[in-house]
């Protein structure tokens, strides 16, 4: 279902922002049970200014966050962080109505969720910069042996991007999370910044199928912008979970 009726209806932001999300959303919008991934390898990629991996390390589980910004230092990344999500929040306010608010209530609520993340996030990044957790990359390419990872995720660019990222992009990129995964590659959300689903989702599927690699479209029990409730899941065969 489409819910923004012209492009001027979309969030308009005028570069790929630098936007945190806590282990508590990714669990939501990625559908993660830990519990089946306490031993797992996991992949956050691009990983933004999000706590996933910092909350995680604090839970004993080895997660790798990996984002073209993690050539900077921790200073530069909290201007950056706090410059982009004011950035985000002022052009949220004028669209408001394509937004779910039942979880986060108002913008007000919805950035304090986004600080927390940078904070924990900057609070490890140093450390864990120095210890291999945050990795510089540039993709389409990622600085991995196949099959690093048991789990790979990745949200809040592919797609949601596509006005400003091509198919091939979409496509290299995708391959490159499938081929450092040992098991799954999950994709979040399937929608632009209009609320619209991408519109070569049904072209990637069937390049994904004719490539021997088997993809889903997911429910998720999440719905912030509207309509994404859904997330693109690869699989390997041998796959069990």
């Amino acid at each position: 279902m489409n819910f923004a009726t012209s492009i001027n209806d979309a969030l308009q932001l005028d570069r790929i922002v630098f936007l945190g999300r806590t282990l508590s959303e990714y669990v939501k919008f990625f559908d993660l049970d830990l519990s089946q991934w306490q031993k797992a390898k996991i992949l956050d990629c691009p990983a933004g200014a999000a706590s996933f991996v910092a909350e995680l390390h604090q839970m004993g589980i080895d997660a790798v966050a990996c984002d073209i910004v993690f050539n900077f230092d921790a200073t530069t990344l909290q201007a950056k962080g706090q410059d982009d999500l004011a950035h985000v929040m002022e052009r949220l306010a004028d669209v408001t109505h394509n937004y779910n608010w039942d979880f986060y209530q108002n913008i007000a609520k919805l950035t304090e969720y986004r600080q927390i993340a940078l904070e924990k996030f900057l609070a490890d990044y140093p450390n864990g910069r120095q210890a291999g957790r945050y990795i510089h990359t540039v993709l389409p390419k990622l600085p991995f042996s196949d099959r690093s990872f048991d789990l790979v995720l990745s949200a809040n660019l592919l797609f949601l991007y596509s006005d400003c990222l091509d198919y091939a992009f979409h496509w290299q990129t995708i391959l490159e999370l499938y081929r450092v995964c040992s098991q799954e590659v999950r994709i979040y959300p399937l929608q632009g910044k209009d609320a619209q689903t991408y519109p070569l989702l049904n072209n990637l599927l069937n390049d994904l199928n004719n490539a021997g690699i088997s993809a889903e479209v997911v429910n998720v029990p999440w719905e912030f912008l509207k309509g994404s409730n859904q997330m693109l899941r690869l699989r390997r065969c041998e796959s069990k979970k």
